[in-house]
C-alpha cells in the first residue's frame, strides 16, 4: 500500500527526573529533508537523531521538535562558570558607564544572565537520550500510521481515476475499429471536392488515402496506454516508495494520449483524449504527495 508524505506524530517518554516530548511532522518533498529543533543539551546527539529518522522514513520534508522538562531536583552538581561571570560583570560595568549610572552591580543583575552555571551531565545525558529515542520512535510510529492512512485514501482515488481512463480507452478503441472505412470515405470525398473528377487516378488515390488512414490508426497507442494504466494499478499495491514510478507512468500515459489526439481523424476520440489528460492532471497533483 502506498504512503503519503503528509502526516503528524507525537510521542512521550519519562522517568522520575525528566519528561520528554517529541513532535514530528512531514510534508511532501522530492528527497528526504530533516530539520531538527533540539534543546541545547541534545545538540551533540543531532547525528544520532537524524540517523534514527532516516532508518524509518525515506522521503519527505521532516520537522522534529523535542522538549525536555525536568521534574524537581536531580543529581546534577552545578559549578560556577567563572569566565561567564567575568563576562557578565564586565558587560554590566560598561552598560552602567554608558548610561552614567553609579549603582553597584547586584547579584540579581548577574542572575539575569544565562549559562553562569555548568554541570557534569554526561551520565545523565545518556540516560535521558534513551528516553529521547523512545519518544522519537513513538512519534515516528504515529506519523507513519497517519501517512499510511492518507496513502490508502489516495490509492483509492488514484485507482478510480485510472479506471476512468481505462474505460475511456475502451471507448476510443471501439470507435477506432468502426472508423477506418468511414475515415477513408471522408478523405476520398474531401479529395473529390478539391480535385473534381478523380476517376483518372482513382487507383493511385485509393492507395494514398489508405496510407493516410493507416497512419491515423491508434491501435498501438491504445495498447501501450492500457499497459501503462495496468502497471500503474499494480504499483499502487506495492509497499515500497513508488511516487517517482507513478510520476513516470503518468508521463507515459500522457504521451500516448497526445499521440492519439494528434493522429485521430475523429472529433469524438479527440474529446475523449481531452478527458484522459484532465484525469491525468488530477492524478499528477495527487502523486506529488506520495512517498
Amino acid at each position: 500500500m502506498i504512503s503519503s508524505m503528509t502526516g503528524f506524530g507525537k510521542g512521550t517518554a519519562q522517568n522520575t527526573h525528566v519528561n520528554v516530548e517529541a513532535e514530528i511532522k512531514s510534508v511532501n518533498s522530492r528527497y528526504l529533508e530533516v530539520s531538527l529543533k533540539l534543546p541545547k543539551n541534545l545538540q551533540s546527539k543531532e547525528y544520532e537523531i537524524r540517523e534514527l529518522i532516516r532508518s524509518r522514513i525515506k522521503r519527505g520534508k521532516i520537522i522534529l521538535s523535542l522538549q525536555l522538562r525536568k521534574n524537581g531536583l536531580n543529581n546534577e552538581k552545578p559549578s560556577l562558570d567563572k569566565e561567564s561571570v567575568q563576562y557578565a560583570v564586565q558587560f554590566l560595568k560598561e552598560l552602567k558607564k554608558a548610561a552614567k549610572l553609579k549603582d553597584k552591580i547586584t547579584l540579581d543583575q548577574l542572575l539575569t544572565f544565562q549559562d553562569l552555571f555548568s554541570a557534569d551531565q554526561s551520565e545523565e545525558l545518556e540516560s535521558e537520550f534513551q528516553l529521547v529515542r523512545e519518544a522519537i520512535e513513538a512519534s515516528i510510529t504515529e506519523l507513519l500510521a497517519m501517512r499510511n492512512k492518507e496513502g490508502e485514501e489516495l490509492s483509492k482515488d488514484l485507482a478510480m481515476r485510472i479506471n476512468n481512463i481505462q474505460q475511456t480507452v475502451a471507448k476510443i478503441e471501439e470507435l477506432s475499429r468502426n472508423s477506418a472505412q468511414e475515415n477513408f470515405e471522408k478523405l476520398k470525398e474531401r479529395a473529390r471536392q478539391l480535385l473534381g473528377d478523380i476517376s483518372a487516378y482513382s487507383d493511385r488515390l485509393d492507395m494514398e488515402l489508405a496510407i493516410l488512414v493507416d497512419k491515423a490508426d491508434i491501435t498501438e497507442e491504445c495498447v501501450r496506454l492500457n499497459s501503462h494504466a495496468k502497471f500503474f494499478l499494480e504499483s499502487l499495491r506495492q509497499s515500497n516508495e513508488v511516487g517517482r514510478k507513478l510520476n513516470f507512468l503518468c508521463q507515459e500515459i500522457n504521451r500516448e494520449a497526445n499521440t492519439i489526439g494528434s493522429k485521430t481523424l475523429s472529433t469524438e476520440i479527440s474529446h475523449y483524449t481531452v478527458f484522459i489528460k484532465e484525469e491525468l492532471e488530477r492524478i499528477r497533483e495527487q502523486i506529488q504527495n506520495i512517498e
